[in-house]
C-alpha cells in the first residue's frame, strides 16, 4: 500500500511518432525524397496529455485495447523514450521489464549477460557476482546459461530477465506483457516474487491483458484509449470499462 510520497509522476505526457507513408526501396532514394521535400509522412501521437503520479508501494494495472498507447507510456517512466512534451519524474531505481531480450548481447551467454545487465545498471561486478548464483537458480534454464543467447527461445529470455531484473532489487518493476510467454509454473514463480516486492514496500507498474493478474496483483488499474488516460480506479471499476471498449469488437466479428 502507498504511503503517499510519489515515485512516479507524468505530467502532460505527449508522445509523437512520425509515420512515413511511402518507403523508399533505397537510402538513396530517401535522401533524394527529403532533398525534394517529396517524402510523404503524418504525426501519430501515440500519447496525448497524459498525467498520474504513483505512491511508493503502490501495485498499479495498465490495460487497454491494442494500439493504446501502454507500451509507448512504459517505455517514457523507463527512460526509453524522451517525451515529445511534458515532464516524468522518477524516484529510485528502476528496473523496466518491456521487451524481451532488452540490453542482452545476443553473441554472449546467458552468464557474461547477467553480469553486462548489472554493470549497465550501475553495479560493481563483485555485487553482480555475488548475486549471480541466485539469478541462475531463479532462471532454471539449465545448461543455456553457458550458451549465447541468440540460442533462446522467448521463454528462456523471460526468465532470464526477469530473474536479473528483480534481484537486482530495484525500488520500482516495470513489467509489460513479457510474462505471457512464460509456463504456468514459472509464471506464478514470478507473481509470488511481485508479491514479495509489494510486501517490502516496492511499486509495481504492470502492464497486461489477464485481467485476472490484475485483480490478484493490482490495487489501482488504469485504462488507456487512443494514447489518453480515459479511467483509473479500483481493479473492477477498471475492468469493466475495458470490458466496454471491447464490446464494438466483439459485436463487428457476429
Amino acid at each position: 500500500m502507498s504511503n503517499g510520497e510519489p515515485v512516479i509522476r507524468l505530467e502532460n505526457i505527449c508522445q509523437h511518432f512520425r509515420v512515413i507513408h511511402e518507403r523508399p526501396d533505397t537510402l538513396r532514394e530517401l535522401f533524394a525524397r527529403v532533398f525534394r521535400n517529396r517524402t510523404s509522412f503524418h504525426d501519430f501521437e501515440a500519447v496525448r496529455n497524459v498525467s498520474f503520479e504513483i505512491g511508493r508501494g503502490q501495485a498499479v494495472g495498465i490495460i487497454g485495447r491494442n494500439g493504446s498507447g501502454k507500451s509507448t507510456l512504459l517505455k517514457i517512466i523507463a527512460g526509453v523514450y524522451r517525451p515529445t512534451r511534458g515532464k516524468v519524474e522518477v524516484r529510485g531505481s528502476l528496473a523496466p521489464l518491456i521487451e524481451l531480450g532488452a540490453g542482452f548481447h545476443h553473441e554472449l551467454t546467458g552468464r557474461e549477460n547477467i553480469l553486462l545487465s548489472g554493470l549497465l545498471m550501475g553495479y560493481s561486478k563483485k555485487e553482480m557476482l555475488a548475486r549471480q548464483e541466485r539469478i541462475i537458480e531463479f532462471a532454471d534454464i539449465g545448461e543455456f546459461i553457458d550458451a549465447p543467447i541468440k540460442q533462446y527461445s522467448s521463454g528462456m529470455y523471460m526468465r532470464l530477465a526477469f530473474a536479473v531484473a528483480t534481484e537486482v532489487d530495484p525500488q520500482i518493476l516495470v513489467v509489460d506483457e513479457i510474462l505471457a510467454v512464460g509456463d504456468a509454473g514459472f509464471r506464478e514463480k514470478c507473481f509470488q516474487r511481485i508479491h514479495s516486492f509489494r510486501e517490502a514496500g516496492k511499486t509495481i507498474l504492470l502492464v497486461t491483458h489477464d485481467m485476472e493478474d490484475v485483480r490478484q496483483h493490482c490495487e489501482r488499474v488504469m485504462v488507456m484509449e487512443q494514447g489518453s488516460v480515459i479511467a483509473d480506479s479500483g481493479p473492477e471499476e477498471a475492468i469493466a470499462v475495458y470490458k466496454s471498449l471491447l464490446l464494438p469488437e466483439v459485436v463487428g466479428a457476429h
